[in-house]
């Protein structure tokens, strides 16, 4: 069985990248991870110094060899034949990728390639407008939720933080500001696609929510297989 298409969307700390990676290992599915793909061309214009113009940027990013490894239980991105490794995650990537995944040449690009992996089934790719934008016709399509104090909470725990009522609340509010933020932007905004199913993960442990989208996912298959 080649395998279905998975969607799991969801606000900032909603645990959407965990979940897809387990979710991926214990179907013998590969993870399909967006933002590692917003990340390496972050690395990339920042190294080459083209976040200027964006006539540059442009040529730049046509210019640029990405490419995804495919490999169970997830991919490796390669930038002009090189795995970056760490680089995908330094304080510099994350400062900056925010702002390089709002540029409509790159989302286009980063679209292309997700679609293009998607379409060989078998793959749980997270974001927040896989189900609505990247994979609208995927066979399962999640929309992880939880209260803005638990993922506050978690995101403190994440970090190795002490877990303050303060910090929770300041967390939390920060989250929501997030959230108002991915809504409303005019550049795939974070929906909820119509028939994603809604789960809310605030009560549940990892293990609880991984369970439950790999039972949706083993009836999905049944069905499309």
């Amino acid at each position: 069985m080649r395998g279905i298409t998975i969607a799991i969307d969801g606000p900032a700390a909603s645990g959407k990248s965990t979940t897809a990676a387990a979710v991926a290992e214990a179907l013998g599915y590969c993870h399909l991870n967006s933002g590692q793909l917003y990340r390496a061309i972050t690395w990339a214009s920042l190294r080459g110094a083209w976040n200027g113009s964006e006539n540059r940027f442009r040529r730049e990013l046509e210019r640029l060899d990405l490419r995804l490894d495919r490999h169970t239980p997830g991919y490796r991105v390669l930038v002009n034949g090189r795995d970056i490794g760490e680089g995908l995650v330094s304080v510099e990537t994350s400062s900056h990728v925010s702002a390089v995944s709002t540029r409509k040449s790159v989302r286009d690009k980063v679209l292309a390639m997700l679609r293009n992996e998607g379409g060989q089934g078998g793959v749980v790719c997270d974001g927040r407008d896989i189900g609505t934008v990247v994979f609208p016709d995927a066979e399962l399509k999640v929309f992880l939720i939880a209260s803005a104090e638990e993922r506050g909470r978690r995101r403190l725990r994440d970090r190795g933080l002490e877990l303050t009522p303060d910090g929770i609340r300041r967390e939390a509010g920060l989250l929501q500001a997030r959230d108002a933020a991915d809504s409303e932007r005019i550049l795939a905004p974070l929906r909820r696609a119509p028939d994603a199913v809604l789960l809310d993960t605030t009560t549940l442990s990892p293990s609880e929510v991984v369970d439950r989208i790999v039972s949706m996912a083993r009836r999905a298959e049944a069905a499309f297989g």
